[in-house]
């Protein structure tokens, strides 16, 4: 316990799935967490479930596409906290289709938050970590960053540029101290799989699940919280000699797959 002790951590799309498990795994391990998002609701849920069990959490909502309204935020962190030591950039959206079923808008819709909105935060992260001497950022990548996945052609897109900005920014600011890494996750079980299955495969949500699960070599889904522990290494000193690296959680998936 304590692995981020004394340290400031935001997290984006901190309050469901991926990001609500790092949020409270961040907590645990004694960080002053920095959650962010646009769902307020869900955000406060997740709060209150922390501070319950002695985690200290705070909520700034903030759209990560506007890079205003980024910046404003990343400076009411360090002026609450003190300063920044740690960047999750989690936020991230989805979309089905090929180019032919992508719209212009789905695409602009999809670059906005997965593409702009790491931009935003890794510009607003990097100049508070170089004031404080240095810090780790994990991005939110995935397997569709380095394999072709059916019908995800936006997503794809997205998610490439996630992992060639985290190369870009672990080569700039090696100097400063700041390490830069990536995850990259094959499918995840939280509740947005379920409320997929719920919408596309009334009646046959247990049949799709296990179909989906099947797709990973190992034969399941893997859990937020295990994706949590994987930024929480790359967070920490433990990871003190890694930078520009793309770390898979997928089962297999990208290198095990027929």
């Amino acid at each position: 316990m304590g692995k981020l002790k004394g340290k400031t951590a935001i997290v984006t799309g901190g309050a469901s799935g991926i990001g609500k498990a790092i949020s409270t795994l961040f907590a645990e391990e004694d960080a002053r967490v920095a959650l962010f998002d646009i769902d307020v609701d869900s955000a406060r849920e997740t709060v209150q479930e922390i501070e319950e069990d002695g985690g200290r959490i705070s909520f700034f909502e903030c759209d990560v596409s506007d890079s205003s309204d980024v910046h404003d935020t990343v400076d009411d962190v360090v002026e609450t906290f003190g300063g920044l030591d740690v960047l999750i950039n989690n936020a991230g959206i989805a979309h089905v289709g090929n180019v032919e079923e992508t719209t212009e808008e789905d695409l602009d819709r999809i670059y906005d938050v997965n593409v702009k909105g790491v931009y935003n935060c890794l510009k607003a992260g990097v100049q508070a970590m170089k004031a404080d001497g240095g810090g780790s950022i994990v991005n939110i990548a995935s397997v569709a960053s380095h394999v072709g996945i059916p019908d995800r052609f936006a997503y794809s897109m997205s998610k490439g540029a996630v992992l060639t900005m985290t190369y870009s920014v672990a080569c700039d600011y090696v100097d400063e101290g700041i390490r830069c890494n990536a995850v990259s996750p094959a499918r995840i079980h939280t509740p947005l799989v379920d409320g997929f299955l719920e919408e596309n495969y009334p009646g046959e949500e247990e049949k799709m699940f296990e179909k989906l699960s099947q797709t990973q070599p190992i034969g399941r889904m893997g859990d937020p919280e295990e994706v949590a522990q994987l930024c929480l290494y790359l967070s920490s000193e433990d990871a003190g000699f890694i930078t520009g690296s793309s770390m898979p959680i997928d089962g297999g998936f990208v290198t095990l797959k027929d």
